[in-house]
């Protein structure tokens, strides 16, 4: 098999792949770049389905890669949109210790904050605190200056633009079916998941990036690898604070992480379309695309339901199981969840608002991986975990495949 000009295919059109495409395509500028996604847009799932945070490092483990990309990513993306005048805002964050109990753990991220780089974060009393978020609960808090919103979809659409003009190629309603190693290079089989009949097309490539998020397993999966690690999607459900109470959240507020809790825990959040934000609480979905309790796809569920990782992930978790899919059915609990940060906020405060589904890398013994998840095969790479901050990263995430892919693909 040989193809007149090289090529590399990216399987996965959501905010990393299209950024992979973007570093790959200045890395390799005589290979043709193709983006295949299954959905008719791009960044229809993760990529246009969080809070539109942009992310700076504080949370990581220092020498991390989530650290490292993080830090470089969020200056990265915010260039990126500077550039080419995408909505964002440089608003600052505000982390809370709520009581005398996590002061000591405040200190300990103000401490993860400064070895991964960050500048300018203060430790503040609740004095100081109360200047920038005059509502807040809380003893103590962590300022992150350099912390904002952004609008997702559009970056991921100017991405576009940009891959297009780079004469490169997106190609939607193009799921990947099936995978073909030969001697040099892939046979990639894609159909057409929306149109009866289902068209199938192959596609020649010499290397390929996996960028599948949701699916990136089960694409690795086509190409041969083993899912010891497999993806769990977790559903993270919204609020959205009525228009005549938004004034007591100005900007970003988030708890300290606990670390008995897997998962972040709820926050609020200033959008960058207006209004304010409040969760996500994480449930599990019952389908990689469920974003509603109905949403149920029995393939996705036998898969996650059949994984020995969940059911210990599960036991582990009990209780936090247990009140993530109370707080699910009641609005009255999400209030409370929320009041920890900001005592005046009300059930009636609350409007429905979206959810996402988070694609979570689970071992087999029920953990959770915590940093980016890159795997190198020949004439392949595979992304088996890029959760939050992925999309504030994703320009310096493709910068690192640009780099893995470099070392054993020549033009």
């Amino acid at each position: 098999m040989a193809l007149a000009k090289k090529r590399i295919i990216i399987i996965g059109g959501g905010i990393i792949g299209l950024g992979t495409a973007i570093k790959l395509g200045r890395k390799f500028p005589n290979v043709e770049i193709v983006v295949l996604e299954k959905e008719p847009d791009v960044a229809r799932h993760q990529s246009g389905n969080n809070s539109g945070v942009l992310h700076a490092g504080l949370y990581y483990k220092p020498g991390s890669i989530k650290a490292r990309l993080a830090v470089s990513g969020i200056q990265e993306m915010i260039a990126f949109c500077q550039e080419n005048n995408i909505r964002h805002e440089i608003c600052g964050k505000l982390v809370v210790a709520v009581d005398p109990t996590e002061v000591e753990r405040l200190h300990n991220l103000f401490d993860r904050g400064t070895k991964n780089g960050l500048k300018g974060m203060r430790l503040l009393k609740r004095k100081q605190m109360l200047e920038i978020e005059p509502h807040v609960a809380g003893v103590e808090a962590v300022h992150v200056p350099q912390e904002g919103i952004v609008d997702y979809v559009e970056v991921a659409h100017v991405m576009l633009k940009k891959i297009q003009e780079a004469g490169g190629q997106v190609v939607t309603r193009a799921k990947v079916i099936k995978l073909d190693q030969k001697s040099n290079g892939w046979l990639v089989e894609t159909e057409n998941p929306n149109a009866p009949p289902v068209i199938s097309n192959t596609w020649e490539a010499d290397y390929i990036v996996n960028c599948g998020g949701l699916h990136c397993d089960r694409v690795a999966e086509l190409a041969g690898e083993k899912r010891d690690v497999r993806i769990v999607p977790f559903r993270g459900e919204y609020y959205k604070i009525k228009p005549e109470r938004q004034n007591l959240v100005r900007n970003l507020i988030y708890p300290v992480p606990d670390p008995q809790f897997p998962f972040l825990g709820v926050h609020f959040t200033r959008l960058i379309e207006g209004g304010v934000e409040a969760g996500p609480n994480a449930v599990l979905a019952l389908s990689r695309e469920g974003y509603t309790w109905s949403k149920i796809n029995v393939v996705d569920l036998w898969d996650a339901l059949s994984f020995s990782g969940l059911w210990r992930f599960m036991a582990k978790h009990k209780r936090m199981s247990w009140d993530e899919i109370r707080r699910s059915f009641s609005k009255e609990l999400f209030a409370q969840a929320l009041q920890r940060l900001v005592p005046d906020i009300r059930e009636a405060d609350l409007a429905p608002g979206g959810a996402g589904v988070r694609a979570q890398a689970m071992s087999p013994e029920g953990e959770l991986l915590q940093d980016f998840c890159l795997v190198e095969r020949p004439r392949a790479l595979h992304v088996l975990n890029a959760p939050s901050p992925g999309a504030t990263a994703s320009l310096a995430i493709g910068g690192e495949i640009a780099a893995y892919v470099s070392k054993n693909f020549a033009q």
